[in-house]
């Protein structure tokens, strides 16, 4: 994700993601809830959310779940509230600076919000690395929160070289494509499960929001569509001499947009979680408009339609664009990107699907 807190950052176009906390805020609720109760309520808790990234996002998890807590020590005759150990992750690259610095002011607001000492004490650690791949010590963990990051596959699907033209999985991609992107999320999937099983404590909590799909065909329109449309500008400036066949052929993301099936056969067949909910939802894809991105019966995008998802998608796709291509391109990308999405999101609906599964570690 791009850093800092620029103009194309992603701390300042994270709205959609925002949207998908709030949205999935009833989920980790009854999580948490149900931990609370069946862990006897213990002294300190121990949160972790995976693939926090930076901005305002980054906390809103954690105050939530704090508010969250609050509430049920309420219920409980006043009972005293916990400590929390909260570990941010994400991989080492991540603005965790950013991130430090609002701590002090998220603190005292925290604290104007629910009352001196009602907050409890929070500790906060940053543990930058890949969440395939162990981070914690064994039994450490009570509760772990991910939004929008397990879509996010470790590597690049090998054998994929025939997905000319594409940058994603698409409608003419070859089925060897589509099968290799899926191979990927199985592996990555099942290690992350894996490894999240040996960290929580037992009857330990995940409540996970993933990019996905309704649909069971992974080169659905609902799913891939915001790439292929990517592609296009890409592909232009292929034509037109700017960007070189070679490289736009060997560029793919790193992506896998999951059904619920595919969630929840994965977890079964890793066996160390059982599945309480599994919900879909939407989201328009212009989360600054209304209307699925069209604006009144004549079906007029907002000026700033286009704009505003292309600014989104640069804040999270750019690192990868300029690690391939280079940093010369990227503007002229993005504006013609602009100028394509703004054209489609008015003539047709245009939405996220995600996926929200909670679990409860078995044993």
């Amino acid at each position: 994700m791009n850093g800092g807190i620029g103009e194309t950052s992603y701390a300042n176009n994270s709205l959609v993601q925002r949207k998908v906390i709030s949205m999935t805020k009833p989920i980790f609720e009854e999580a948490i809830t149900n931990l609370c109760i069946s862990n006897n309520f213990p002294g300190k808790l121990t949160i972790a959310d995976l693939g926090c990234s930076s901005g305002p996002n980054t906390l809103l998890v954690v105050s939530e779940v704090v508010k969250i807590i609050n509430n049920i020590c309420r219920k409980l005759d006043n009972r005293s509230v916990p400590e929390y150990q909260l570990f941010l992750n994400d991989l080492p690259g991540n603005d965790f600076n950013t991130i430090f610095r609002s701590l002090p002011s998220f603190q005292e607001n925290l604290k104007e919000q629910m009352g001196p000492g009602a907050a409890g004490s929070c500790f906060f650690t940053g543990v930058p690395g890949s969440f395939y791949g162990r981070l914690f010590p064994s039994d450490s963990l009570h509760f772990v929160h991910s939004s929008y990051s397990l879509q996010w596959l470790s590597q690049v699907p090998e054998g994929i070289e025939g997905n000319k033209g594409n940058i994603y999985m698409a409608s003419t991609s070859p089925a060897i494509v589509l099968q290799a992107y899926h191979q990927q999320f199985q592996k990555d999937f099942s290690l992350f499960l894996k490894c999240r099983s040996e960290e929580l404590v037992s009857g330990g909590r995940m409540v996970l929001t993933f990019l996905g799909r309704k649909s069971e065909d992974p080169s659905s329109k609902e799913c891939c569509y915001i790439w292929e449309l990517l592609a296009m500008a890409l592909n232009d400036m292929v034509t037109e001499g700017v960007i070189e066949e070679e490289k736009m052929n060997s560029f793919n993301i790193p992506q896998y947009t999951p059904s619920p099936f595919e969630i929840k056969s994965q977890v079964l067949e890793e066996g160390s979680f059982a599945v309480d909910r599994l919900e879909v939802s939407q989201v328009n894809w212009n989360a600054y408009g209304s209307n699925n991105g069209l604006n009144g019966a004549d079906g007029l995008i907002n000026k700033d339609g286009g704009y505003n998802v292309a600014r989104c998608m640069r804040a999270v796709a750019e690192p990868l664009l300029v690690s391939h291509f280079g940093e010369a391109i990227i503007d002229e990308v993005f504006d013609r990107y602009r100028e394509i999405i703004a054209d489609r999101t008015c003539k047709e609906k245009t939405e996220f699907v995600n996926v929200t599964v909670s679990l409860k570690k078995i044993g």
